[in-house]
């Protein structure tokens, strides 16, 4: 078969830019797929997208498929003929359904037994008749949340399709997507090149587009244009430009021809705090901030421009005038601000609501105050900055800045309180208590913060789950996953010896009466340490391990960490399979046993020496690991029990455990039990898997 390059470009109006490389990846992805299933032989795919276009190009497609033969297994001999060797009506019917006669039909002799057989010769179709219905189901399939409908048909898709192009080498491929006919006529830039013009074949795609229609189709292409030159002239200007990736992404998504300019602004704006500016920047015009040497913000952006104009210093001019006024609003707002004290803004907190049966900001911000004082204490913190900076957490949201950027809540709060002249330790909280963010965030770095973070995420867990409102599936208007998360890393990472038993009884008391779930805390609890699992399976650590802990219910986070990662590190001991294997017989043993066992082993009862050499052992790692229990080595007292498996097997092998002298079974029995529970001081460790 010959090979030839296929090209698919779809055409379309203004494709959503956060969600391009998305779409463009799952497009060769499910083409990827339907080529496979389909048995079509090719040597790669490589994606293109641009606002208004999808493409892919697949390198050295097969020309078809290939001829193959499909075996029809029929009945078996024995069912196929009657007792004088004539075809039975099932044999019959079978072949009948094959197109041939029962004589015609070949033998399958397995190990089994005998069957009819027909192998039918299935000839490959050629890919110009599979191309189109497979774009089209490949199409079909991609994450499109909101799909949209245009003109007067029922045709949906993120947005309106204006053209196809289906090329297999120099071949035009007939069919119809999404109401567009395929055709050679690709669009070009709505400014510059030739806004239409045809293809001849799929090996001018896309530099035929970038010559004639001055688009560049190639995305990663764009963005490195947009990161290189972006880096250049913000050294031009002795500055470091903020290119960070997701905004990077979204203005590659949004530009067919990119061309980086370099603009100014007001210097006296810079006495706003740069957050809110960079906001504005970023957020709402999608240019690139500058930077100097040590961090500061300059009055220069950089921005992308999809145009090569004659005059570049027009279009540098028009968006000069179009961020001015968004950053003389955020002048006009902190100075406004500045008029008042964050303190005093405290009683209008008493206007909004949090959560109707939980009442106000105000009524979390006295929650949150209190909260925050006892987990400082608790932590060995200042406990007076903890209180205060709790007081003042939500009072910059009653701010105008605030309320216009509302991405500045937090850093505002840290900015204003400056101003004030509260403690940097004060100032430093109201940002950082909103950390993390989102996954991978960096925590609060203060001990103060800390407290401050951990009140607000315990006060918002128990006050939710509280009123019965659990999270249902992806339904998590309050977002406890995030914050069941995010008060378990502070807890882990910084190390924090803190129990969720303790933390919840506090939240529940300064609560009082408002919480109607008399099992809140069970439910906090089961919600948190479910977190633990995504968490670690993510870290690496094996779905058994973190079962065998969470069987223990560890309400320590700092704790359960080090028993997760010593059970990792049991795993990989030669003993692990053998002790966690006798962990479970001896659970099932303890099981069926009816009646109360000693808290020691009686030594005169031994009798058997397998079971003195295990006793004798199993005394002395009682005594040796109630220091390292105490020190919290989980990981040590797990190695020290793993010495123990030579005994244990001899044990097993040698030893009744359910002897017909109750005293000796009970005494086995005894020393078995006080093995497990050195174990079971760590995790369940008979929940591990080979």
């Amino acid at each position: 078969m010959t090979e030839q390059n296929f090209l698919i470009e779809l055409g379309t109006e203004e494709l959503p830019p956060k969600a391009l490389r998305t779409l463009a990846e799952a497009f060769a992805a499910n083409f990827e797929a339907e080529l496979k299933a389909a048995d079509l032989a090719h040597q790669g795919i490589k994606w293109f997208a641009a606002p208004r276009r999808l493409a892919l190009k697949v390198s050295a497609l097969a020309a078809g498929q290939a001829d193959k033969i499909v075996e029809k297994r029929g009945p078996a001999i024995s069912s196929a003929f009657d007792a004088e060797g004539n075809p039975t009506k099932a044999a019959q019917g079978w072949a009948r359904g094959n197109g041939i006669s029962v004589e015609q039909a070949e033998r399958l002799k397995t190990d089994k037994g005998e069957w009819l057989l027909y192998k039918q010769e299935v000839k490959g179709q050629p890919a110009q008749a599979l191309l189109s219905d497979l774009a089209a189901a490949a199409l079909a399939k991609l994450p499109i949340p909101k799909p949209m409908r245009w003109g007067n048909n029922d045709t949906q898709f993120i947005r309106p399709v204006k053209t196809l192009t289906m090329l297999l080498g120099e071949e035009l491929i007939d069919g119809t997507i999404l109401g567009a006919q395929s055709a050679r006529i690709i669009r070009g830039h709505r400014f510059m090149g030739e806004a239409e013009f045809t293809i001849d074949n799929a090996d001018q795609y896309p530099a035929i587009l970038e010559e004639r229609g001055k688009v560049m189709a190639d995305y990663d292409a764009r963005k490195a244009i947009i990161l290189a030159d972006a880096k250049k002239a913000a050294e031009e200007v002795g500055g470091i430009a903020d290119l960070e990736d997701e905004l990077v992404e979204e203005v590659t998504s949004l530009v067919e021809w990119p061309v980086v300019l370099t603009a100014s602004f007001e210097e006296d704006f810079l006495n706003v705090p740069s957050e809110a500016l960079v906001y504005t920047m970023k957020g709402d015009q999608k240019y690139f901030p500058v930077y100097d040497a040590q961090g500061n913000l300059v009055p220069k952006f950089i921005f992308v421009s999809n145009i090569v104009s004659k005059d570049p210093r027009q279009i540098i001019e028009g968006n000069e005038k179009v961020v001015r006024p968004r950053l003389a609003d955020a002048e006009f707002f902190f100075n406004t601000d500045r008029k008042r004290a964050l303190i005093e803004r405290l009683p209008e907190l008493e206007t909004v609501l949090f959560q109707k049966q939980l009442g106000t900001l105000r009524d979390k911000t006295d929650r949150i105050t209190a909260m925050s004082g006892f987990i400082a204490n608790l932590i060995g913190s200042n406990v007076e900055h903890a209180e205060r900076a709790g007081l003042l957490s939500k009072c910059d949201l009653m701010t105008s800045m605030v309320f216009e950027f509302t991405d500045t809540q937090g850093v505002m709060g840290m900015h204003y309180a400056r101003l004030d002249g509260e403690h940097e330790d004060v100032a430093v909280a109201l940002n950082e208590q909103y950390m993390p963010r989102f996954a991978g965030d960096e925590l609060p770095q203060s001990d103060v913060a800390a407290a401050v973070a951990l009140a607000d995420k315990m006060d918002t867990l128990v006050g939710i789950f509280g009123i019965g409102q659990h999270p249902k599936g992806a339904n998590d208007p309050f977002a406890l996953r995030r914050a069941a998360l995010g008060a378990l890393r502070i807890m882990v990472e910084k190390g924090y010896n803190l129990d969720l038993v303790d933390l919840i009884t506090k939240a529940k008391e300064l609560f009082g009466a408002k919480l109607t779930n008399h099992n809140v805390e069970a439910d906090v609890i089961d919600f948190m340490l479910g977190r633990f699992r995504a968490w670690y399976q993510d870290e690496g650590h094996s779905v058994d391990a973190i079962q065998a802990v969470l069987a223990r219910r560890p309400t320590q986070p700092a704790d359960f960490d080090k028993r997760v990662k010593a059970v990792t590190h049991f795993r990989s001991l030669e003993a692990a399979e053998s002790l966690a294997a006798a962990n479970k017989r001896v659970g099932n043993i303890l099981a069926k046993f009816d009646g109360e066992l000693p808290s020691a082993i009686d030594t005169s009862l031994l009798t058997e020496d397998a079971e003195k050499a295990l006793a004798e052992k199993v005394e002395a790692k009682l005594a040796a690991l109630t220091p390292v229990f105490a020190d919290g080595n989980y990981q040590q007292a797990l190695s020290e029990l793993a010495t123990l498996r030579e005994a244990v097997d001899a044990f097993f092998d040698n030893v009744m455990v359910m002897a017909d002298d109750e005293k000796l079974k009970v005494n086995r029995l005894t020393m078995l039990n006080l093995l497990r529970n050195e174990f079971l001081k760590v995790a369940d460790i008979s929940l591990l898997q080979k």
